[in-house]
C-alpha cells in the first residue's frame, strides 16, 4: 500500500486548507484498510493523531480539532480527506495520513506541510 498525502501550504490565521490522501497499491492490501487517519507533527513534539476514519464512516477528532476539521473519505475508499477551517497557528506542522492494521503493517504516507501564520 502506498498513501500519497498532498494539499498542505502557507496560509493566515482562519483560512482553510484541504488535505488529500490517495491510497494505491495491491488489491487484497486496500481491500484490508478498515480504518485510515491524519496525523499532525508540529515542531519539536511527538507526532499525535488529529483525526481518524472507518471504513464505515465512523469519526474520531482531537479535541482541538472537533468543529474546525473534518475528515471524509470516498466510496472506493481510495481517497481521505481532511478539511481543515479556522485553522491556527497552533495547527502547523507536517501532516502524515496513516493506514494501521493492514495484514499486519502499518502504512505511513510522505507528509503535507502546513503552516499557519498570525
Amino acid at each position: 500500500v502506498q498513501l500519497q498525502a498532498s494539499g498542505g501550504g502557507l496560509v493566515q490565521a482562519g483560512d482553510s486548507l484541504r488535505l488529500s490522501c490517495k491510497a494505491s497499491g495491491n488489491w487484497d492490501s486496500l481491500n484490508e484498510i478498515n480504518l485510515m487517519a491524519w496525523y499532525r507533527q508540529a515542531p519539536g513534539k511527538q507526532r499525535e493523531e488529529v483525526a481518524a476514519i472507518t471504513r464505515g464512516g465512523s469519526t474520531v477528532y482531537k479535541d482541538s480539532a472537533k468543529g474546525r476539521f473534518t475528515i471524509s473519505r470516498d466510496n472506493a475508499w481510495n481517497m481521505v480527506y481532511l478539511q481543515m477551517d479556522n485553522l491556527q497557528p497552533e495547527d502547523t506542522g507536517v501532516y502524515f495520513c496513516n493506514a494501521p492494521y493492514v495484514l499486519g503493517t502499518t502504512y505511513w504516507g510522505q507528509g503535507t506541510l502546513v503552516t499557519v501564520s498570525s
